[in-house]
Protein backbone atom coordinates (compact mmCIF):
# COMPACT_ATOMS: atom_id res chain seq x y z
CA UNK A 1 0.00 0.00 0.00
CA UNK A 2 1.16 3.53 -0.70
CA UNK A 3 0.52 6.07 2.06
CA UNK A 4 1.50 9.47 3.37
CA UNK A 5 2.80 9.45 6.93
CA UNK A 6 1.64 12.14 9.33
CA UNK A 7 4.25 13.61 11.67
CA UNK A 8 2.69 11.64 14.54
CA UNK A 9 3.77 8.44 12.78
CA UNK A 10 7.29 9.76 12.19
CA UNK A 11 7.80 10.43 15.91
CA UNK A 12 6.24 7.16 17.10
CA UNK A 13 8.33 4.39 18.62
CA UNK A 14 7.45 1.95 15.84
CA UNK A 15 7.04 2.23 12.09
CA UNK A 16 4.22 0.81 9.97
CA UNK A 17 5.13 -2.32 8.03
CA UNK A 18 4.56 -3.26 4.40
CA UNK A 19 3.88 0.20 2.99
CA UNK A 20 5.46 2.43 0.42
CA UNK A 21 5.56 5.59 2.47
CA UNK A 22 6.01 9.24 1.65
CA UNK A 23 5.98 12.38 3.77
CA UNK A 24 5.08 16.02 3.24
CA UNK A 25 7.70 18.73 3.54
CA UNK A 26 5.35 20.13 6.21
CA UNK A 27 6.35 17.25 8.49
CA UNK A 28 9.95 18.42 8.23
CA UNK A 29 8.73 21.83 9.44
CA UNK A 30 7.00 20.24 12.42
CA UNK A 31 10.02 18.10 13.29
CA UNK A 32 12.39 21.09 13.11
CA UNK A 33 10.07 23.15 15.29
CA UNK A 34 9.81 20.37 17.87
CA UNK A 35 13.59 20.09 17.98
CA UNK A 36 14.19 23.81 18.28
CA UNK A 37 11.73 24.42 21.13
CA UNK A 38 12.79 21.42 23.23
CA UNK A 39 14.49 22.58 26.45
CA UNK A 40 15.76 19.18 27.66
CA UNK A 41 19.20 18.40 26.20
CA UNK A 42 18.66 14.62 26.07
CA UNK A 43 15.28 14.95 24.39
CA UNK A 44 16.63 17.55 21.96
CA UNK A 45 19.42 15.13 20.99
CA UNK A 46 16.89 12.34 20.49
CA UNK A 47 14.79 14.61 18.29
CA UNK A 48 17.83 15.68 16.29
CA UNK A 49 18.68 12.02 15.67
CA UNK A 50 15.10 11.28 14.58
CA UNK A 51 15.07 14.29 12.24
CA UNK A 52 18.37 13.19 10.67
CA UNK A 53 16.95 9.71 10.00
CA UNK A 54 13.74 11.13 8.50
CA UNK A 55 15.67 13.54 6.26
CA UNK A 56 17.99 10.75 5.11
CA UNK A 57 15.10 8.34 4.46
CA UNK A 58 12.54 10.48 2.63
CA UNK A 59 12.42 12.91 -0.25
CA UNK A 60 9.50 14.96 1.07
CA UNK A 61 6.63 15.91 -1.20
CA UNK A 62 6.45 19.69 -1.70
CA UNK A 63 3.55 22.06 -1.15
CA UNK A 64 2.70 22.68 -4.78
CA UNK A 65 0.03 24.98 -6.16
CA UNK A 66 -2.25 21.94 -6.44
CA UNK A 67 -1.62 21.08 -2.77
CA UNK A 68 -2.21 24.73 -1.81
CA UNK A 69 -5.60 24.67 -3.58
CA UNK A 70 -6.59 21.43 -1.85
CA UNK A 71 -5.38 22.88 1.47
CA UNK A 72 -7.61 25.92 0.97
CA UNK A 73 -10.60 23.71 0.13
CA UNK A 74 -10.02 21.57 3.23
CA UNK A 75 -9.65 24.63 5.47
CA UNK A 76 -12.87 26.05 4.03
CA UNK A 77 -14.66 22.75 4.64
CA UNK A 78 -13.48 22.72 8.26
CA UNK A 79 -14.70 26.31 8.75
CA UNK A 80 -18.06 25.58 7.06
CA UNK A 81 -18.53 22.59 9.35
CA UNK A 82 -17.92 24.64 12.47
CA UNK A 83 -14.28 23.71 13.03
CA UNK A 84 -11.22 25.86 13.65
CA UNK A 85 -9.01 25.58 10.54
CA UNK A 86 -6.38 28.04 11.79
CA UNK A 87 -5.54 25.75 14.73
CA UNK A 88 -4.84 22.81 12.40
CA UNK A 89 -3.21 24.49 9.40
CA UNK A 90 -0.17 22.20 9.26
CA UNK A 91 -2.35 19.10 9.65
CA UNK A 92 -4.54 20.38 6.82
CA UNK A 93 -1.48 20.91 4.60
CA UNK A 94 -0.42 17.31 5.19
CA UNK A 95 -3.98 16.09 4.56
CA UNK A 96 -4.11 18.13 1.34
CA UNK A 97 -0.88 16.46 0.20
CA UNK A 98 -2.42 13.03 0.78
CA UNK A 99 -5.56 14.09 -1.07
CA UNK A 100 -3.59 15.35 -4.09
CA UNK A 101 -1.41 12.23 -4.13
CA UNK A 102 -4.58 10.08 -3.84
CA UNK A 103 -3.15 8.03 -0.97
CA UNK A 104 -4.31 7.40 2.59
CA UNK A 105 -2.96 9.57 5.37
CA UNK A 106 -1.64 7.42 8.20
CA UNK A 107 -1.82 9.14 11.58
CA UNK A 108 -1.96 8.33 15.27
CA UNK A 109 -4.28 11.33 15.61
CA UNK A 110 -7.29 10.28 13.54
CA UNK A 111 -9.57 12.42 15.73
CA UNK A 112 -7.72 15.54 14.52
CA UNK A 113 -9.09 14.84 11.03
CA UNK A 114 -12.58 13.60 11.98
CA UNK A 115 -14.29 16.65 10.48
CA UNK A 116 -12.87 15.88 7.00
CA UNK A 117 -12.70 12.09 6.85
CA UNK A 118 -15.25 12.17 4.03
CA UNK A 119 -12.75 14.26 2.02
CA UNK A 120 -9.45 12.61 2.96
CA UNK A 121 -8.76 8.92 3.54
CA UNK A 122 -7.40 9.03 7.12
CA UNK A 123 -6.31 5.81 8.81
CA UNK A 124 -4.45 4.47 11.81
CA UNK A 125 -1.06 2.99 10.81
Amino acid sequence: MKALLDTSVLIADSSPDDIEAAISVVSITELHFGLLVEANDDERARRADRLAVVEATFDPLPVTVEVARAWGRLAAAVAQRGGQPRRRQLDLAIAATAQVEKVPLLTHNVADFQIITDLVDVRQP
